[in-house]
């Protein structure tokens, strides 16, 4: 399971021409599911994206973590960040989860979160979906698990 995570200042999700949810500072989790992954990965990843330390605390340094700054968190699923690009021109999609699968694991993580983070919102499984957001850093993080 992999998770690309941005800090920002706002995102917006929208699917189907329309909005799903908004937040202002917090996280962007897009969600990659893999074949192999299970209930457990998506508990390890989501306590990771809850805890892991990148915003500014004293001195400037990245040492608060989503739960510290009490910030929201949009999560959107992807399955292109599980693509395999090392050969050729053109990705493959073979690692990906089955849609079921995915769907089950991603809903699982989902609801995990919104119990720790009220301002948690999502887009809609595998629609066709556009995130706008303001990455504040910009910081971007690959986290896997």
């Amino acid at each position: 399971m992999k998770g690309l995570i941005q800090r920002v200042t706002q995102a917006k999700v929208y699917a189907n021409d329309e909005m799903q949810g908004e937040i202002g500072n917090g996280l962007v989790l897009l969600l990659g599911v893999e074949r192999k992954d299970t209930v457990a990965e998506a508990d390890r990843l989501l306590d990771k994206v809850l805890r892991y330390r990148i915003f500014e605390g004293a001195g400037g340094r990245m040492n608060l973590s989503l739960l510290d700054v009490e910030g929201g968190l949009a999560i959107v699923s992807q399955f292109t960040l599980v693509a395999d690009t090392e050969k050729g021109l053109r990705p493959g999609f073979s690692r990906a989860a089955e849609p079921d699968t995915g769907k089950h694991l991603y809903h699982h993580l989902v609801d995990r979160a919104r119990k720790q983070i009220p301002a948690t919102v999502t887009g809609i499984f595998g629609a066709d979906m556009v995130v706008e957001l303001s990455n504040r850093g910009p910081a971007t993080f690959m986290l896997s698990v």
